[in-house]
């Protein structure tokens, strides 16, 4: 939005006045998950039932690698979804079973 000014005839912008925002406080950003760790990470997930405890220990404990924490958090989601799936499989197909 421009204005004319009356003496100069010239169009002026007005002044906007910069609004100061305060800046989150910086996070020192985590290391990088190496490719051993990661290997090492996936050798724990495939012994049974420790799989399990690794994953909320690195989910919801406060010394776990951010990348590892979203990693344990998904895998953990997608374990609740699978369950709720066979569930509901379950019943329909024993319903149905039963109902013959």
């Amino acid at each position: 939005m421009s204005t004319e000014n009356p003496v100069t005839g010239q169009n002026q912008q007005p002044a906007f006045s910069q609004q100061s925002y305060q800046q989150a406080p910086q996070q020192q950003s985590a290391l990088p998950v190496s490719t051993k760790d990661w290997f090492i990470t996936m050798l724990i997930l495939a012994i049974p039932l420790v799989n399990i405890i690794m994953l909320f220990v690195w989910a919801f404990g406060d010394g776990a690698n951010p990348s590892k924490a979203n990693y344990a958090k998904a895998a953990l989601l997608w374990a609740l979804i699978g369950i709720v799936i066979y569930v509901v499989l379950f019943v329909l197909i024993l319903g149905a079973v039963a109902n013959m």
